[in-house]
Order: C-alpha cells, then structure tokens, then sequence
C-alpha cells in the first residue's frame, strides 16, 4: 500500500513539474500554426508591388521572428518534458528568453512606422517630426535599457538551466523591471495608436459623401488600427496584474507568449486586408473612373505627366491622394494642406 502511494506522488510531482512546460508548449505550437497559415496567405495575396514596401518586409520579419520564438520555446520546453533531468543548454534558455522580451519593440514600431504615411519625410517640417517622434523614440530607449538590464540580470543569475529556473521562480513577484517594461510599452502603444487615428480620423472628415468608396475604406482601416491596439493593451494590463498579484511566472509567461503572437497576427491581419484588396484590385484591373466617379463638386486635378497615377480629387481647397496601386506618384500637396488618406511612397497605413 505504501508503494502505490509512494508510485503516485512521484506522478504527481512529475505532472506538476512538467505542467508549466505543457502550458508552454500548447501555447505556442497552436499559435505558431495559425501563424504560419496567415504567413501562407500573405504571400498569396501579395503583389509584386505590395513586397516591395518597407511595412511588406518588416512583417515578413516580424512573424519569422515570432516563428523562431515558438520553434525555441519548443525545443526547451520538448525537452523540459521528454527527459526532465538533461535540460537543454543554458545558452538556448537564454535565447528562448531574450525572443519573447526583444521582438515586440520591432513589432511597435511597426505601429509607429504608419505615422509616416500621415507625416511623410519628404514633406514635413523637421521641427514637426521631432515633435512627434521625440517621445516614442525616447520611451523606446528607456524600453531598451529596461529590457537590457533584466536580461544582463538573467543571466548572471545561474550557470546551469535550472539555476535560471530556480531564479525565475523566485524574483518573478513583482519585479520592477517587466512591470516598468510593460508600462512603459502601453504608453508607447497608446500614443502612436492615439496620434494614427486622430489624424486619420481628421482626414477621414475632409471627404465628403461623394467618395464613400475612400470613406468606408478609411474606416475600415480605423477600426483596424484601432483593434490592433486594444488586443495588446488587454495583455499588457493582463501580464501587469498577473507579475504584481501571482508569486508563480506560469501564468505570466503564458500571456507574455500570446501577447506577442497577438500583436503580430493583428498587425499581419492589417496587412492581409490591404493586400488582399490590392490583389483584387491588379487581377480586376478596374478602371479610375470606376473607382472614383466624376461629381462636379469635385475637379479632377493632373500632375505634370498628365498620367491617370498622378490625379488626386480636389475636394474645396484641399486635395485627397486617393488609393492607387502605383506607389511611385509622388506627394501630392496644395497650398493649403498636405493631406494623404491610403499610402505615400513605401508606406502603408496598415
């Protein structure tokens, strides 16, 4: 009898041992799948002139980042089950660590990057730029600093595996340093999703009912943006509540793995959505005329190469750069307001 007791609580202290690597593990493998699928989509839907742009790539790097964090928490978690007892190195632990900290600064500014769509470089002030960028650009380099010195910590804290373990399990309850990291990763979040939107939202007011066609097509990227937003908050509130109220990281770890595959899916959904429109868009090849019918409250106004790519629609005295699949227009630009609705040069809204 004592032998079948004794049998159970070795099972026992096994199951509870390998349960925080299974969360782990179930965690990333279903998100990577669904990962690797929108991946799949993207390039499908993709244009030749649509994997040209910046945001095209950073995406593209972005989900093989977060690819690469799945694939590492496997193999340490994998082996955390499969032989408990012969742990993988410590410099894959540390590697597995530092991908899931690292990569969301690349994915915010992503974020941030769509602000040059509404403030292009070519044509704003500098003094302007410096005015929007200075406070995103600065709470990411105290992110950075933030973020460095948890990992310099990290490691010097154990020379084997499980001393890292060990030391994760002891200095997780409210640690200042993810609690700052966090907040400081909201404020980051807010301002630059704040700024989008109220920006685009004052453009979106510039047309009229006439262009409903550039209307729903600019709320749609609104509330895009916006969903883009609140998910990641949700998380990031989530992984802060979860750091200063549970003594155990199981539950913070977890968030802090889906919160990085939920930013990047909500940003590749992003991209999906314009691609996917881009793609219909070249295969239909609508006409322009089509796409914005004539209203005599509207002029149609031509650029020097008097080519349909360079007609923006007059709106009053504003001008609105309508949604072409020819990124080499230029800006266009009034003598009252510069004002773009859908893309400018390299960048996308989305």
């Amino acid at each position: 009898m004592s032998s079948v007791t004794g049998s159970e609580s070795a099972i026992n202290a096994f199951v509870d041992n390998i349960h925080p690597s299974f969360d782990y593990l179930l965690s990333c493998t279903a998100f990577s799948a669904c990962l690797f699928t929108l991946l799949v989509v993207l390039f499908a839907f993709s244009t030749k002139e649509s994997r040209r742009r910046v945001v095209f790539r950073l995406n593209v790097f972005a989900i093989c980042l977060t690819l690469t964090l799945g694939i590492l928490t496997g193999v340490s978690n994998g082996k955390a089950i499969t032989d408990p007892f012969n742990q993988v190195s410590k410099s894959v632990y540390i590697a597995t660590a530092a991908f899931a900290v690292i990569p969301p600064l690349l994915y915010d500014s992503i974020l941030l990057s769509r602000l040059f769509a509404l403030y292009p470089v070519s044509s704003t002030p500098p003094a302007t730029l410096l005015k929007i960028f200075a406070f995103p650009c600065c709470v990411k380099c105290a992110r950075i600093v933030v973020i460095s010195l948890g990992l310099s910590d990290y490691v010097r804290s154990g020379m084997t595996t499980g001393d890292l373990v060990q030391d994760q399990l002891a200095t997780w309850f409210r640690n200042p340093k993810p609690i700052a990291e966090w907040s400081m990763q909201v404020a980051d979040n807010f301002y630059s999703v704040s700024l989008f939107l109220y920006n685009l939202h004052v453009r979106t007011s510039l047309v009229n009912g006439s262009t409903s066609g550039i209307a729903d097509r600019i709320r749609q990227i609104f509330y895009i943006s916006a969903a883009n937003f609140v998910f990641p908050l949700i998380f990031n509130i989530a992984q802060i509540i979860s750091v200063t109220t549970d003594r155990s990281p199981t539950t913070g770890a977890v968030l802090v793995l889906i919160n990085n595959y939920v930013t990047v899916m909500g940003v590749l959904c992003a991209t999906l959505w314009f691609s996917g429109t881009e793609w219909v868009r070249t295969h239909n090849q609508p006409s322009s005329e089509d796409t914005f019918p004539f209203n005599e409250k509207l002029g149609r106004v031509h650029g020097t190469s008097g080519k349909s790519r360079d007609e923006i629609i007059a709106i009053g005295r504003r001008s609105v750069v309508p949604d072409t699949t020819d990124s080499d227009a230029g800006p266009t630009q009034d003598s009252i307001q510069h004002t773009t609705l859908v893309q400018e040069g390299n960048y996308n809204l989305v």
